[in-house]
């Protein structure tokens, strides 16, 4: 496998897929491509029906607020084409930072709001103190299950936070959790669907790690 920093063109001399970085008005989307770009992958980002189901995997970036992104994707009337694509088709999906919260059934943030509900789990305050900090912004350790996605990211490797609500979910789902006064879910992975609390297109050279190794799954190659 090359390093995952270095940029290419493709791996093994098959075409690049066709990623797709869903544009819902509530996301890093352009530090997301850029990140991507510098590893010699173009992802366009979009929100229409036709683009997202002609594409070969997705990237559900997210930072704001849980239900005014519901309100977006719903008023775009992506979700169906979405569950089409992701759930039935099993296209692979990333999801960052509140993309992860999305997927769950539901989040107490500003009330109560419904999630997609693509797996069991609650999006639910930190719990903070004085010597841990909400919102819980900035570097953190974390130790992930050795799931492919974190092939050659070493244990209490640093990826960047900024949220202020978290997931709580099945053990089994959990790839990888922090601790911030409380153990949290870092990232999970359900078959197809991979999603991180903290934001890989901020997270230097960790960051470019999981996003190569992404970009290898969508080949097939993980």
């Amino acid at each position: 496998m090359n390093d995952p920093t270095s940029p290419s063109n493709g791996t093994n001399g098959n075409a690049v897929p066709k990623i797709c970085i869903l544009n819902y008005g509530m996301g890093n989307l352009g530090s997301v491509q850029n990140a991507l770009r510098f590893l010699g992958i173009e992802a366009r980002i979009a929100s229409d029906a036709d683009t997202i189901e002609a594409a070969d995997a997705y990237i559900l970036p997210g930072v704001g607020a849980f239900g005014e992104a519901m309100h977006n994707l719903n008023k775009l009337g992506i979700i169906k084409t979405l569950e089409t694509e992701i759930l039935e088709k099993a296209k692979p999906l990333f999801g960052i930072c509140l993309g992860l919260q999305l997927l769950a059934e539901d989040s107490q943030e500003k009330g109560f709001n419904k999630g997609l509900g693509w797996f069991e789990g609650h999006v639910v305050p930190i719990e903070g103190d004085a010597l841990n900090r909400v919102p819980h912004v900035g570097w953190n350790g974390i130790d992930h299950s050795g799931d492919p996605a974190f092939l050659k990211i070493e244990q209490q490797g640093s990826f960047y936070f900024d949220h202020s609500f978290h997931l709580e979910c099945d053990p089994k789902l959990v790839a990888a959790t922090c601790d911030h006064g409380q153990k949290m879910v870092a990232a999970i992975r359900q078959r197809n669907i991979f999603a991180t609390q903290f934001h890989p297109e901020k997270s230097q050279r960790n960051g470019l790690k999981l996003l190569r190794n992404f970009v290898h799954y969508c080949f097939g190659n993980l």
